[in-house]
């Protein structure tokens, strides 16, 4: 894991990368009604405002933010570094999904006077995606890249 302020800032831009990028591809191919190749390509035109979004919360807001929620619930002295890092990762989706939701929703779903119910419905659909892509695919995968770089 990160040990340096410069490793953890290419961390938190290699992990939003790959966030943000599936849960772009998800969110058009539940817009079109599945998922084909031109979703790829169509999700950059959302990447590049979505991504410094992401970058810009976790780095300055988030990451803090779900550090103390996380050693508040949990003893880092007592748990396994595995469950802290379930804990962890759990937290920054809880808090990043209904964040980026909302902007999507605002940004993206011209929700009208219906912005909220959007939001909410949006939230609800990328909740279960957002944290089984952090746990078992996208953000494993950044963290096992980020453990054989900075070990």
């Amino acid at each position: 894991m990160p040990k340096t302020k410069l490793q953890n800032f290419l961390f938190t831009i290699a992990m939003a990368f790959v966030m943000v990028y599936a849960m772009i591809c998800y969110n058009i191919s539940l817009n079109i009604g599945g998922m084909t190749n031109e979703v790829f390509i169509l999700a950059f035109h959302e990447m590049v405002i979505m991504w410094p979004i992401a970058i810009i919360l976790e780095f300055f807001i988030i990451e803090k933010l779900a550090k103390i929620i996380t050693f508040h619930l949990i003893d880092p002295k007592v748990e396994r570094p595995l469950f802290i890092r379930l804990v962890l990762c759990s937290v920054i989706v809880c808090l990043m999904c209904p964040i980026m939701s909302l902007i999507a929703t605002i940004l993206f779903k011209n929700a009208g006077v219906e912005v909220i119910a959007v939001w909410l419905q949006t939230t609800v659909f990328n909740f279960p995606m957002a944290l089984g892509w952090q746990i078992f695919f996208g953000g494993a995968f950044i963290r096992f890249v980020s453990k054989k770089l900075c070990d």
